[in-house]
This record gives structure tokens, sequence and C-alpha cells, in this order.
């Protein structure tokens, strides 16, 4: 007895329909490096030749921009870039801690008002930074902080998103049963949740800690506001004081492509390591089942 078998035709049919999933994903990953491409290309540009017709062919002068944007002002431009080093890794360090902390707290302990406590900072999820920018301005300004490495950082240490991930990760990572177990064998609190809970939390503080980084690595707007003396300023507005000049200076168009390219360097090396990391910690975890 022969077993019915399906039509070609409604093969190829099926075929080309599971196709336009793939095919939608390559145009959006093509249209979210194409970007990335251009700045690739326009900076081996020498200024002639960004400035005639473009083409997606390399130029010879890439270490020659480079050179010219390390000899600007005596190499500021590596000051803003250290200057966005302290700023994302410190603040996001920061940030990371506060939220395991807070995360820890609401997601184990159970308190009269925690549910509102949550619901505050969901509400500070959906706030754009845009709206607090200036009173976080005014409030340091009223205790002379303004124009100052904490003015940039302080706003930053407190992420309603990390503590919501850091709750969500702890609820679900951390046993009930193991906490009232290192109870039960005298541990204190603050010792729980330093060798118990937060080594299961870690995946999660690093997913936490790259979302703060790049957040606070790409800030625009904050630095805009809180800082006036450009030896503090952090790359983006860097370089973004670089391309207001290039209006009466074009040759500086150059270095601003050259810096933002440059830029993107530290965050491709960063999710390159966390990469590494959560994939050794998913074959450890694979390992202990």
């Amino acid at each position: 007895m022969s077993h019915p078998t399906s039509h070609p035709t409604s093969r190829r049919t099926n075929n080309r329909i599971a196709l336009l999933p793939t095919a939608a994903l390559l145009l959006g990953a093509l249209y979210c490096l194409l970007p990335v491409a251009w700045v690739l290309v326009a900076a081996t540009k020498a200024g002639d030749e960004l400035f005639s017709t473009f083409t997606f062919a390399p130029g010879t002068g890439l270490l020659d921009n480079i050179t010219d944007l390390t000899d600007y002002r005596d190499g500021v431009y590596w000051r803003w870039m250290a200057n966005s080093g302290l700023y994302a890794g410190l603040g996001a360090l920061l940030s990371c801690a506060v939220s395991a902390l807070a995360g820890y707290g609401l997601a184990v302990y159970r308190f009269r008002g925690r549910e509102a406590v949550f619901s505050v900072l969901l509400a500070g999820v959906l706030m754009p930074p845009v709206i607090l920018a200036i009173p976080q301005y005014l409030m340091l300004a009223e205790v002379e902080l303004t124009d100052s490495y904490p003015s940039v950082l302080l706003p930053l240490v407190l992420s309603p998103y990390g503590i919501y991930l850091a709750r969500i990760y702890a609820a679900a990572a951390v046993p009930t049963e193991l906490l009232e177990a290192a109870r039960v064998d005298g541990s204190g609190e603050w010792r729980i949740f330093r060798t118990v809970a937060l080594p299961m939390m870690l995946p999660g503080l690093v997913t936490i800690f790259l979302f703060q980084f790049v957040a606070i690595w790409n800030n625009f707007l904050l630095p805009y506001v809180m800082l006036s003396d450009d030896e503090k300023f952090p790359i983006t507005l860097g370089l973004f004081t670089l391309l207001n000049q290039g209006s009466n200076t074009p040759a500086l168009y150059t270095l601003v492509i050259t810096g933002s390219l440059l830029a993107i360097v530290p965050l491709i090396a960063l999710f390159l390591v966390i990469q590494r990391f959560w994939s050794l910690d998913l074959l450890s975890g694979a390992v202990k089942s």
C-alpha cells in the first residue's frame, strides 16, 4: 500500500514561505550593519577622497587619520575616550552592585509596600531620561557638583531597568530552600547574599553590566547638560563638538568619522569578552547538571 506524498508544488510553496523569516532577518542585519560598514570605509579615506565621489572601496588614509586625530589638541580625543571608560566602567559597576542588592531584596524578602516599590521601578523604566536630566542638573547644582565627574556618575548609579532585571533573575535563579538551609546553618543575611545568592545571580548581573556599560558609553544628553569643561567630556559629547566645528573646518569631518570608528572598538571588545563568559557559564551549568 503506497503512502500519500505531498505535491511538489505544495512543497516548493512551503519552502518559499519558510525563507521569508530568514530574508527578513538578513534585511534587518543589512540595515544595521550598513552604517557601520560606511564608517569603516570612510575612516580609511583622506579628506579629498571623502568629499569626492565616495565608493565602498577602502582608501589608504586610515593611519594618517588616526595620527591627525591623536595630534588634535594634544590628544584630547584619547582624554575623551578615557573619560567614557571611567563613566561607563565605574558607572556600570556601581549600577550593577546597586541592582544586585535591590533586586535580591525585592525578590527574596516580604515586606509592606514591596509591590508598590516594584511598581515605581516599572514606572521608572518607562520614563524617558530626557525628563529627568534638568531636575538632576538642578539638584546637583544645589550641592555644587555640576561640571564634575560625579555629576555624570551619580545619576547613572540607580538603574530601574537593572533593578527590574536583577529582581526577575534572582526570583528565578536563587531557590528559597537553599536560602532557608543557609539560615538554619547559622549564616547571616549578608553572608548568604555574598556566598550563596551572588554566584547564582552572576550571569544575570553580567548582562546588566553589559546593558549599563553600553547605555552609559552612548549617553549624550546627561553629559551635555552637566558638563561645560571639555576636558571632562565623554567621547559622545567630544565628537559632537568636533562635528559642530566641522561646519567651519571641513577637515574635522574626517577626524569625526575616524573617532566614531575607534569609539566602537571598546564596545565590540566588551561584547566578545562577555559572550565568552556566557558560553563558559552555560558549559559549566551543563557539566554540573
